[in-house]
């Protein structure tokens, strides 16, 4: 794993991401020998034309990106691959002939960039394949041997085995009392740690033991870790594999005593000057779609066009968020405070349309002008269901520690939530942002947000 400013990136991730931006540079490099009439050095590098195999490069990545080929490396489809990767190319064929509308000197030649793609259409895949058989064997540096049969224990070993990009190669388990039904094999009883670990020479242990008092081998278990063999906690592994916290397992203690849970001050410091410079430059870009907005919401029904709501900031502190109507005026008279549902009856077929696309939550740059909330953080939610969820969730007051956001680590990952379950699992995703918030985490979010927005992910 690479650490990036905080931000944890799989190694086999980076190094597939490094050699297919290699792979469809060069694809366009091999096409223009073959289709210029003069000498592809000069075009590309003494005429700095090399730049435009750049920009088609990244558009064709990012197309990559957003199918979410770089998060999910299974191949349930050798055809569906390819069509994934023609969508990746088309799009960004598509983009390099928008901004050719701007100037013609942004282009490629135009057998250039046909080969040049029929190219990458060819090679990617096959690259893929091979990336995802034997490349990323390279990369399954642990061996991991699990201590212990928990439930969390065995949902992390599930989720181990669903991202083979991570490099755990589990080897199997030992019971706390006898072998019971889980994901992998027994390997004998915990009691056994050392001699197991003789035999097949594990680089981490994982321990996730249901009870621990009196039945946990610590004098094994510490000449293990003095031999050089790493020991971590179920929970720590199951963070790094989820990203997200396992809140229902999780001690008081455990979060009283870890240094690195965060906020740190710096970060909320740092995050306070770019979203309000942030929130500014959106409010001022998004006007002429808000104008638009704002006639359609009046036009369509009864009622005003911004809908002002009570929401909960930072440590609890009450504020008013600013939204365009998408909903019946009076749609919660009879109700009260309820969550919006699937195919919600009171939301009006414009603001469907505005909830889809997220374009009903512009006005809240002017929240982040004020400072009521930041650009990201986690979701601000109404104050009865604060009260209401912080009486059923441990630890739920706890994500009031940071501003709320606009979009967020648990948005980008969950759906839309109308159900405590949904809340717990979001709140697991608040938490692990703010133990590990940064510059770095932001950025990723706000990029990721792009993606969740096209594709039309958790709106509801």
């Amino acid at each position: 794993m690479l650490r990036l400013l905080r931000l944890l990136v799989p190694t086999s991730v980076a190094a597939l991401l490094v050699s297919e931006i290699a792979i469809i540079a060069f694809c366009y490099v091999v096409a223009s020998i073959f289709t210029l009439n003069v000498d592809a050095y000069l075009y590309l590098v003494l005429e700095r034309n090399f730049w435009k195999v750049l920009l088609v490069t990244g558009a064709i990545t990012a197309g990559l990106y957003f199918q979410d080929l770089y998060s999910d490396f299974r191949i349930p489809s050798r055809i569906l691959l390819v069509q994934e990767v023609c969508f990746a190319v088309g799009s960004a064929l598509l983009f390099m002939a928008a901004i050719g509308y701007i100037s013609p000197n942004y282009l490629l030649p135009r057998w250039l960039l046909m080969i040049g793609s029929f190219l990458v259409i060819v090679l990617v895949p096959l690259w893929r394949i091979f990336y995802r058989k034997y490349g990323i064997l390279a990369f399954s540096q642990e061996r991991v041997v699990l201590l212990g049969n928990s439930s969390m224990l065995a949902e992390t070993t599930l989720r181990l085995m669903e991202k083979p990009q991570l490099g755990y190669h589990v080897l199997g388990y030992l019971c706390e009392e006898g072998p019971v039904d889980f994901p992998v094999a027994c390997l004998g009883r915990v009691s056994e740690v050392k001699q197991v670990c003789d035999k097949l020479k594990p680089t981490r242990i994982v321990v996730g033991m249901a009870e621990r008092r009196g039945r946990m081998p610590m004098s094994d278990l510490l000449d293990i870790r003095f031999s050089g063999v790493v020991i971590e906690d179920a929970a720590d592994t199951y963070e790094m594999a989820v990203q997200r916290v396992f809140s229902s397992k999780i001690l008081p203690a455990q979060l009283v005593f870890t240094s690195g849970l965060g906020p740190r001050q710096s970060a909320l410091a740092l995050q306070s000057v770019y979203s309000f410079l942030l929130g500014a430059l959106g409010l001022i870009c998004a006007i002429p779609v808000m104008l638009l907005v704002a006639v359609g919401v009046k036009f369509t029904s009864a009622g005003p066009v911004f809908y002002r709501q009570r929401r909960v900031g930072l440590r609890g502190r009450l504020f008013t968020l600013y939204k365009f109507r998408s909903m019946y005026t009076g749609a919660e008279t009879q109700t009260g405070a309820v969550w919006a549902t699937k195919d919600d009856p009171r939301i009006t077929p414009l603001g469907r349309a505005l909830r889809k696309f997220r374009i009903d939550e512009l006005p809240q740059f002017f929240n982040v002008v004020r400072g009521d909330m930041a650009i990201v953080g986690p979701r601000p939610e109404r104050p009865e269901f604060v009260e209401m969820l912080a009486a059923r969730i441990p630890y739920y007051r706890q994500r009031l520690a940071v501003k709320p956001g606009i979009t967020g680590w648990a948005q980008i990952n969950h759906k839309y939530g109308d159900t405590e379950l949904d809340a717990m699992r979001k709140l697991e995703y608040d938490l692990y942002y703010i133990k590990h918030i940064s510059l770095a985490l932001d950025c990723y979010i706000i990029f990721h947000t792009l993606k969740v927005m096209l594709l039309q992910r958790g709106a509801q």
